[in-house]
């Protein structure tokens, strides 16, 4: 299905990653495991759902760096508001 982009839904769930992502950076040296597979689940699941890859190429190989990612939905979401 295309269409536009439900920029706001967007919006809220980058807001979650980041919390997520955040509380990762402030754990440091403790086990951050289950957050850090929490997270890459996440990503991939938003990258299906709003079909980010229509919107930005190398979007599936920034999984595994959420900085780049965050940076990336940004730009999505920018584009389409």
């Amino acid at each position: 299905m295309t269409g536009k982009l439900n920029v706001q839904k967007l919006k809220e769930t980058l807001k979650y990653i980041e919390s997520k992502h955040n509380e990762i950076k402030r754990q440091g040296q403790n086990d951050t495991r289950s957050l850090e597979s929490m997270l890459k689940y996440l990503k991939k699941d938003m990258i299906e759902q709003y079909n980010l890859s229509d919107h930005h190429l190398s979007i599936k190989q920034d999984v595994k760096d959420t900085d780049a990612f965050i940076e990336n939905v940004k730009t999505i979401i920018q584009q389409n508001s």
